[in-house]
């Protein structure tokens, strides 16, 4: 899959998201990569088979200050190639990428991973509705 049609279907998956998600972003950038740098793996202590999705570099909304001004864009870094690997087809795919932008973005709304477990599930069980 070429980068332009990754980045597609992200647009496409922006859509499953959570609308209270979609409509409370700001100022963050969506970066695609093809793999996460090995470095970066080693660095969080992630071991084969195991993979990494996706990644938010910033400052979440619960850490800022009232007088954080004007900033760069939180990045969300989506690593291609783990997720066009894993997923069984396009649909899968479109709802792997989805998945992991909920997840990133719980981290830029500041949220714990257990508080983004929970928004996942939810995810996957209208996804599951949506098939039946």
């Amino acid at each position: 899959m070429t980068r332009d049609e990754f980045a597609t279907l992200i647009e496409e998956a922006l859509t499953l998201i959570p609308e209270n998600f979609r409509d409370a972003m700001r100022n963050i950038a969506i970066i695609v990569e093809e793999y996460p740098p090995a470095t970066l793996l080693e660095e969080m202590e992630i071991e084969a088979p195991d993979t990494l999705y996706g990644l938010y570099l910033g400052t979440p909304i619960t850490e800022r200050q009232w007088d954080d001004g004007n900033r760069e864009p939180d990045q969300i870094v989506l690593y291609q190639g783990p997720h066009e690997e894993d997923a069984i087809n396009e649909d899968d795919l479109v709802a792997m990428v989805a998945e992991t932008l909920i997840h990133e973005i719980g981290h830029y709304f500041g949220m714990s991973e257990e508080e983004i477990q929970e928004v996942e599930e939810h995810f996957w069980a209208e996804q599951d509705g949506d098939h039946d």
